[in-house]
């Protein structure tokens, strides 16, 4: 399956709806800290908690420690700054669909750091500026899987 990566995310509610997302579509969530609250029960309660036995959610230090413990193959990020369309690549099971938080996006570093044909972007109406943070994660991971014949 897909490993979900949210690098720095701020809103415990996108956080509780990526948690259910990937206990029923199978992907693995990594969460990169610094985190922009607890990842307790109470914070994510209403979107996901209920799920968060389901979901296999993993919590890393930071993204060099991400990097190096999980040695990923591909790494694709998603931003509006990005001009490839998500869904005009390949994914394979295993690839990592990273995200950055809902306030900055990816750290410049972070985003420097992914091969520039590895960034990508959701299409939307010109006058829009970004789409909620689960509902991107929705969009490009359930591409990925469709790709794979949604196999898990």
């Amino acid at each position: 399956m897909f490993n979900i990566v949210l690098v720095h995310p701020q809103i415990p509610p996108n956080t509780g709806n990526i948690i259910r997302l990937c206990a029923n579509n199978g992907c693995k969530l990594h969460l990169i800290e610094p985190l922009g609250f607890e990842l307790t029960e109470k914070s994510v309660r209403r979107a996901g908690m209920d799920y968060k036995d389901l979901a296999n959610v993993q919590q890393w230090p930071d993204y060099q420690t991400f990097v190096e413990t999980v040695k990923p193959s591909t790494i694709w990020s998603y931003s509006s700054k990005s001009h490839k369309h998500y869904s005009s690549v390949e994914y394979s099971a295993g690839d990592c669909l990273m995200f950055g938080s809902e306030t900055a996006g990816l750290p410049d570093n972070i985003s420097q750091s992914i091969p520039k044909e590895n960034r990508l972007h959701i299409p939307m109406q010109s006058n829009s500026r970004s789409l909620n943070l689960s509902n991107s994660v929705a969009i490009v991971s359930y591409e990925a899987w469709r790709q794979t014949d949604f196999k898990v």
